[in-house]
């Protein structure tokens, strides 16, 4: 049942960025980074959609735009299922890499963290691409940061019929 719902979940929100015109091109994912606003090195995994990211002699909070892992360091609340595993996951993909940030429309969150697209430097893969394809990750698309929504929802529909990662693990 659970599998259930989370696929019209995903299918509902595909219908709702048709419905409201968001220019979300899927053919811009992997290998393709835009525009790098920021440059810098990963000096920290803080959980499995964000990290500390040294750049220009100082270090930012960067959250990845467009996903949400299991969360994993939320005061008062329970490791979620998944979440150490969406952690280390990020770990291995950018934990002291160089990466390419491309700076969201809205570019901070309430918390003060950079919001951006991730993009490993030496061979330009798109870590927020990645985690949602392999099923370390949910999509979420916040206005007005939607450049990829409709992409990261049909991979994360793909990650649930194959049944990869916290769509198996966790009961979808």
């Amino acid at each position: 049942m659970r599998r259930r719902a989370a696929t019209l979940w995903i299918i509902g929100f595909l219908l709702l960025a048709a419905w409201a015109g968001w220019d979300l091109v899927p053919g811009e994912l992997s290998g393709t980074p835009g525009r790098a606003d920021l440059e810098g090195r990963v000096v920290r995994v803080v959980d499995g959609d964000t990290v500390r990211v040294r750049v220009d002699g100082r270090e930012e909070t960067v959250r990845y735009i467009g996903v949400d892992t299991p969360e994993t360091k939320r005061p008062g609340s329970p490791v979620e299922c998944f979440g150490p595993a969406a952690s280390a996951a990020n770990q291995r993909l950018v934990e002291g890499q160089e990466v390419r940030l491309e700076v969201g429309e809205a570019q901070r969150d309430r918390y003060d963290r950079l919001l951006a697209y991730v993009y490993r430097a030496d061979d330009g893969r798109f870590v927020n691409e990645v985690l949602v394809r392999d099923g370390y990750a949910r999509p979420l698309a916040i206005a007005p940061n939607v450049r990829h929504a409709d992409a990261f929802a049909a991979l994360a529909a793909e990650a649930l019929e194959a049944g990869r990662g916290l769509w198996s693990a966790c009961g979808g």
